[in-house]
């Protein structure tokens, strides 16, 4: 293992248990685009070069941004932050060892530490734009209407004058 490989590991899980643990959710956020950059880091080591943009301006960029957006707009200014902390953490912990130990004993006992294969095709941009524009088209579509849909539905929901009832008199009925 190189030096380079291990900080963008404790990068990305440094920023991935920074951001399930912190309370403030600006800060969570924050931490998530630091794992998503640390992510794509590991992507561009292992020379993949257009997943490792990828992810650099799809979860580092536009994701962190959109969530970022969703926290601000969502949260009332009414709301104060709790300091609770569930008491159940040990139980949840020791779920995790156990989780975690079973998947690592998985792990190394398969044949995953054997010497990989060669690849048959190397997976270019221009390869994926092209089937992306021809043969996955209807998918593609599909996946941009629900996502403006959802965008809709998010900015409807974070609009403080839908939210609120408006003072309507009810409609007298005429004898």
């Amino acid at each position: 293992m190189t030096i380079s490989f291990i900080i963008l590991a404790i990068l990305v899980l440094a920023g991935a248990a920074l951001a399930m643990s912190l309370r403030n959710l600006v800060h969570c956020a924050l931490c998530l685009v630091l794992s998503f950059t640390g992510l794509a880091g590991l992507f561009l080591q292992l020379q993949a070069q257009f997943v490792g943009f990828a992810q650099i301006l799809v979860y580092g960029g536009a994701v962190s941004i959109l969530v970022v957006f969703a926290i601000l707009l969502t949260r009332s200014g009414d709301t104060q932050e709790s300091a609770e902390i569930n008491r159940d953490w040990v139980i949840g912990c020791w779920i995790a060892a156990i989780v975690f130990s079973t998947l690592a004993m998985a792990l190394l006992s398969s044949a995953f530490f054997k010497e990989p294969q060669a690849v048959p095709g190397q997976a270019d941009a221009r390869a994926m734009g092209h089937e992306l524009m021809t043969r996955y088209v209807l998918p593609l579509e599909a996946v941009a209407l629900l996502l403006t849909a959802a965008l809709i539905g998010a900015a409807l929901i974070a609009m403080p004058e839908l939210r609120k009832p408006q003072g309507h008199a009810p409609d007298k009925e005429v004898a």
